[in-house]
């Protein structure tokens, strides 16, 4: 009797802790399902990102009822794997990045909102101050500092650029540098370390803006002509009733609402526009022609 007794309790016991397991799984896929994870390419550096975000953050996890979490990454490979294998639902994208989720997902990735400015998205190449130089033609021989391989803004349009020029990026430069972000391509070219630097008009501006001192000490060589650039995308498997909500609430913010404006002048936009894949047609051309997908 006290054997059945005690299988009983074993039996209960065991039965318990089954049930337990079960309703943790079960929580803990509400709780995934209920969070929001977000990451971005890091062209800036990771504080300015953070702070980028969170006003933003905070602003989705209102319109959609879920928890939003930011993930920084260390390169921009690192934010297509992550969208690739669903550990990042929503992504803040450049063109090339786009491209390369597009590729590694077989078309999965959804690119479904942007900036305006990102219709029409350029970038500068700058040169030191004091440089005597007048054109794209002249780099021959001289040395320059991309952002990251993967870059839109600091890799791919200016290579194409550059190429168009008469200019071959792999054999026409002394020394070719990629120092990972827009922000450090300002401090190669303002501390002498590169003849010229290639990066994105928007970080170009908000760097003089504040007055940096590596970009005093530079000027604009050349403005590209315009292209499309940043997205934001989301994972393909994504329930549609959810990418709404998210497209919708970008679609609501408005510059000129007090309450918004710190946001969006931390994102740089004037207003939100939905985008799509055909976009990026043209660049994905671009990139074909640069050599840099296949």
């Amino acid at each position: 009797m006290k054997s059945y007794a005690s299988a009983l309790r074993l039996k209960f016991l065991i039965g318990s802790v089954m049930a337990m397991s079960l309703l943790t799984a079960v929580s803990l896929q509400a709780n995934a399902q209920n969070v929001l994870r977000v990451t971005a390419i890091p062209d800036e550096a990771p504080t300015e990102l953070q702070r980028k975000f969170k006003p933003l953050g905070e602003y989705l996890s209102k319109e959609t009822g879920m928890k939003v979490e930011f993930t920084p990454v260390t390169d921009y490979a690192a934010v297509v794997e992550a969208l690739a294998t669903k550990k990042i639902d929503l992504a803040w994208l450049g063109g090339m990045t786009y491209l390369q989720a597009k590729l590694r997902t077989n078309g999965a990735a959804i690119p479904i909102i942007q900036r305006a400015e990102d219709e029409k998205f350029t970038s500068v190449f700058i040169v030191p101050a004091n440089s005597n130089l007048k054109s794209l033609s002249e780099l021959k021989g001289k040395t320059i500092a991309f952002g990251s391989p993967s870059s839109t803004s600091g890799h791919l349009m200016p290579r194409y650029f550059l190429m168009q020029a008469g200019i071959n990026p792999d054999t026409d430069f002394k020394n070719v540098a990629f120092d990972g972000a827009h922000d450090a391509t300002v401090a190669f070219v303002g501390s002498g370390r590169a003849d010229v630097g290639a990066l994105n008009s928007s970080v170009w501006e908000k760097l003089n803006e504040a007055k940096n001192p590596n970009a005093l000490k530079s000027k604009v060589l050349m403005t590209t002509p315009p292209y499309y650039n940043y997205n934001w995308t989301v994972r393909g498997d994504m329930d549609p009733a959810l990418v709404k909500k998210i497209t919708d609430a970008f679609l609501k913010l408005d510059a000129s609402n007090p309450a918004q404006k710190e946001l969006m002048d931390l994102q740089r936009a004037s207003k939100y526009i939905p985008t799509k894949s055909s976009n990026y047609d043209g660049l994905e051309k671009a990139a074909r022609s640069a050599g840099l997908i296949k």
